[in-house]
């Protein structure tokens, strides 16, 4: 069987598991762009589930607003795609779940989409924790095509939730 992952993000989560399992942390995810492949990468690993508490795929606005509040307003204001709507999701995850550790993602994957201000590869990545000063990162992957863009997410968003967790 082929891997659905490349090995080092398969083994980077692990490795996140293994710190937040260490520290009796949950996590869960706020995914527009990834469609859920954060929550796929954990949930692919057996026994994350003491881990992994809840994913959220929030690809509309109307997803995002009901699913994890995040204000009309802001949403209108900044676009959904811009880093206050990053930190309301993850923050909105937070407050939706039983977990004490939440990232969030927003971009344009592509192939269209994009304009000159939002281009494609645009993608703000947010990790929120109720013990955490919520962090967003702005990314600019550029159009190398739809999956590029999206696993590079992943990987940002691993590398986001390893600073959050080091002292």
């Amino acid at each position: 069987m082929t891997l659905m992952f490349p090995e080092n993000l398969i083994a980077d989560a692990e490795q996140l598991l293994g710190a937040m399992r260490g520290r009796n942390l949950r996590l869960c995810a706020a995914e527009s762009c990834t469609g859920g492949l954060i929550a796929g990468l954990f949930t692919s690993i057996a026994g994350s589930s003491d881990v992994f508490e809840r994913g959220f795929v929030t690809y509309s606005n109307e997803a995002k607003i009901e699913t994890l509040g995040v204000s009309q307003d802001l949403l209108q204001g900044h676009g959904a795609v811009s880093e206050a709507v990053a930190a309301a999701m993850a923050e909105g995850a937070l407050l939706h779940s039983h977990a004490q550790i939440a990232l969030s993602v927003t971009g344009i994957a592509g192939p269209g989409g994009g304009s000159e201000e939002k281009p494609v590869g645009l993608v703000f990545i947010g990790c929120a924790g109720a013990s955490l000063r919520t962090r967003v990162s702005r990314f600019t992957f550029g159009d190398r095509g739809r999956q590029e863009v999206r696993l590079a997410s992943v990987t940002e968003a691993l590398i986001l939730l390893k600073s959050a967790l080091d002292p």
